[in-house]
């Protein structure tokens, strides 16, 4: 058979495999496993260090594009042409000599299309020519799947087409990234702000749906309405409920009352019209993909997506849970035999214990149609020692007893809770109180304890009544107020990025979005937000996502067009779907996103005229102190994360600014004049707690800021 050289992505990926069988060498470069049944020659494991190979910069083509202007654009090379990364040369070196020398290669990298495209362009790169290529694809790193997916091989006729859509994806970002970018930054440059604007096929897209978020809450005025309440006294004690009547003018509602002759707060006569009562069944929930995890792990402990994915990927590389980058909520049958065998084990690691309520699969989990590259995200047969749980971090934990309570939830009992709605007739108005009761809480047995509950959420307890019985009533008005949309928090960032579809208005670019699940992958949504976050269009403060004056400033030059909508990830993703099918060309579409570039630098400059970058300006100069401190009178006021603080704090001066004040972000400018004059001028866009906006100055006083009116 010859030398065979396996490829891995990354070294802890390497070693996974090695670990699978007998290993004869260790060198900093690759791993020699000794022959056994499955390689008798034995095999070579070498991997990359994530994309040894990238795409070439600019200036590697033509010295004259390493300088950022206009009339070079748009930047298209005759042929796309790929380098070492930087630091990676010796390893690349090795895995070089090691190709040349290979019998066989197998490509182990990771098992999506990046996988594949990692493995072709180290391949290509290394100058090696017609070696037989084979496919390993696996869903996790456990010894006997290792094993057993190194003696089921699969040809890589699929993994080549991949590679190719694949690609497509990374030159077109490049050409995109590259032209774009130097667009809006030079054409931005020239009315007078001096920042970096990074644009991006998903990046754009991502800001601009939270700029409008923003600009919902900032536009929106509340309003007050009027409902109809009442306190019954029932035989056997009080109860609520509400009138089907919502009403904008207080007047309205008292007219209603004053036709059926109520005062009020007047004690009536009530009759109980109809009781009802229903057994209600609420499901385990789904099993994990990893944006669900994310959302999840977001709402509990605040963990940022970025960082459930690197946890996530700790406990696949440890061999604990399953292939984390899934987008798909089913297993196959296979994995619910393991599973259904090891459940006291399970039960044992979270200290759950049940009675099982059904061993069968149920379509809900378990679909063999549904699972196509990877199943979702549930624990591996590895049953992790006492002291191997205790081992890991309190973050490690957290992810992974939520992921095996998730698997756990299969094969519980459902939810059951008794709902009552009873219909209370006063003078011919209906108020309706609905109320629960739980008969059985079922698989949230297994999350008790380790979520915040809401008690503001539970339906109240309902005394027992009957119908014709006659209660005591008091009615009354209440005012309520419309409230605003809220804030994206980060793990609702991620859920509408893969819902961002529903936001679309052309049907067919709505229909490919939900089918390609949004903007980005289940892989490459985290590091979206970072990247936004990095390159300061957004802030995340306390788990709540804002816009910047930056992000403003992008939103409103990229409006209209396809970089703020998420139409052309559709269009692309279409495209690039039929590529991985064989029956798209990679040439056809890098053409077309050439002629969108043209396009895009046609219509650019007028929409960066019209677009207002003062607030952006300013802040982007925001990095030279603001003047003396007026508190301790020595040290200089300067620019931080989230505030504006004295440079003597170690000398003990606490004076800080948040740089929002009451929803309202504040510019250095504004700051300079508090702390020169004492006061601001009068500024628009505060926001009371009850979400009305309302104008001030900002005064200081012994130190402290007050609003004055």
């Amino acid at each position: 058979m010859g030398l065979t050289v396996i490829l891995a992505e990354k070294p802890s990926q390497a070693k996974a495999y090695a670990d699978a069988f007998q290993v004869a060498k260790k060198t900093k470069h690759y791993i020699e496993i000794a022959p056994n049944q499955t390689f008798p020659d034995g095999a070579t494991i070498t991997w990359g260090i994530g994309h040894l190979v990238e795409l070439k910069q600019p200036a590697d083509y033509k010295p004259e594009w390493k300088r950022w202007s206009l009339a070079q654009l748009p930047m298209i090379p005759d042929n796309y042409e790929f380098r070492v990364a930087k630091g990676k040369w010796d390893q690349f070196q090795e895995v070089k000599r090691l190709f040349k020398e290979a019998h066989v290669l197998i490509n182990a990298c990771d098992v999506d299309r990046e996988g594949s495209n990692i493995f072709y362009s180290i391949y290509r790169q290394t100058g090696v020519r017609q070696k037989p290529v084979q496919r390993l694809w696996i869903n996790s790193l456990e010894v006997d799947e290792i094993r057993k997916g190194f003696a089921n091989l699969r040809n890589n006729d699929k993994d080549l087409l991949l590679y190719h859509e694949a690609q497509a994806r990374q030159i077109s970002d490049w050409l995109v990234g590259m032209n774009a970018s130097r667009l809006y930054t030079m054409l931005l440059k020239a009315k007078g702000l001096n920042e970096t604007m990074s644009i991006g096929r998903v990046q754009s897209p991502t800001v601009y749906m939270i700029y409008q978020r923003q600009q919902e809450i900032e536009h929106f005025k509340p309003t007050n309405f009027y409902e109809l309440t009442a306190e019954f006294l029932a035989e056997k004690g009080p109860y609520k409920g509400k009138a089907a009547i919502k009403k904008d003018k207080r007047e309205e509602v008292e007219q209603i009352l004053h036709q059926a002759s109520i005062t009020e707060g007047e004690i009536l006569p009530g009759v109980i019209r109809d009781v009802k009562k229903a057994r209600k069944h609420v499901k385990p929930p789904k099993l994990h993909a990893l944006s669900t995890l994310q959302a999840k792990a977001n709402k509990i402990w605040k963990y940022s997506p970025a960082k459930v994915l690197d946890v996530v990927q700790g406990l696949y590389e440890k061999k604990l849970v399953s292939y984390p980058r899934s987008d798909c909520q089913y297993i196959t049958e296979a994995e619910f035999s393991y599973l259904a065998d090891r459940l006291a084990d399970y039960q044992k690691i979270v200290d759950k214990p049940f009675e099982i309520a059904t061993a069968r699969p149920q379509k809900r989990y378990v679909d063999n149609a549904q699972v196509e590259e990877h199943y979702a995200i549930i624990p591996t047969k590895t049953i992790p020692t006492a002291g191997k749980v205790q081992g890991l971090s309190p973050m490690e934990r957290n992810i992974y007893f939520e992921i095996v309570k998730s698997a756990l939830a299969m094969f519980h009992r459902d939810h059951v809770y008794k709902e009552t709605t009873i219909m209370t007739n006063v003078k011919a108005i209906d108020f309706k109180t609905v109320g629960k009761v739980e008969l059985d809480p079922g698989f949230k047995t297994l999350w008790s304890g380790s979520e915040p509950t809401k008690k503001k959420d539970e339906e109240p307890l309902l005394p027992p009544v009957n119908e014709n019985e006659v209660v005591e009533s008091k009615v009354a008005i209440h005012e309520g107020t419309t409230q605003p949309p809220k804030p994206y928090s980060e793990g609702q960032l991620v859920q509408m990025m893969k819902t961002c579809g529903k936001l679309v208005d052309d049907e067919s670019a709505s229909d490919i979005l939900k089918e390609v699940e949004g903007l980005g992958t289940e892989a490459t949504r985290s590091g979206i937000i970072e990247t936004i976050k990095r390159h300061g269009y957004i802030e995340v403060t306390k788990n709540i996502v804002s816009i910047t004056d930056k992000g403003r400033v992008l939103c409103q030059t990229i409006e209209g067009s396809l970089l703020s909508s998420p139409t052309m990830t559709a269009k692309w993703e279409t495209y690039l779907r039929k590529i991985g099918n064989g029956t798209g060309s990679k040439e056809a579409f890098i053409q077309n996103v050439c002629k969108f570039l043209n396009h895009l630098i046609e219509v650019t400059p007028k929409m960066v005229e019209k677009t207002d970058i003062q607030a952006a300006a300013e802040n982007s100069a925001s990095n030279e102190p603001l003047g003396l401190c007026p508190i301790c009178k020595k040290g200089q006021l300067l620019s931080r994360k989230s505030f504006y603080g004295c440079s003597n704090y170690k000398a003990g001066c606490k004076f800080t600014v948040s740089k929002t004040v009451a929803g309202k972000k504040l510019s250095p400018k504004q700051v300079s004049d508090l702390c020169q004059y004492g006061v601001t001028k009068e500024m628009k866009g505060f926001k009371s707690k009850k979400g009305s906006i309302f104008s001030a100055k900002l005064k200081l006083v012994e130190g402290k800021i007050v609003f004055e009116f």
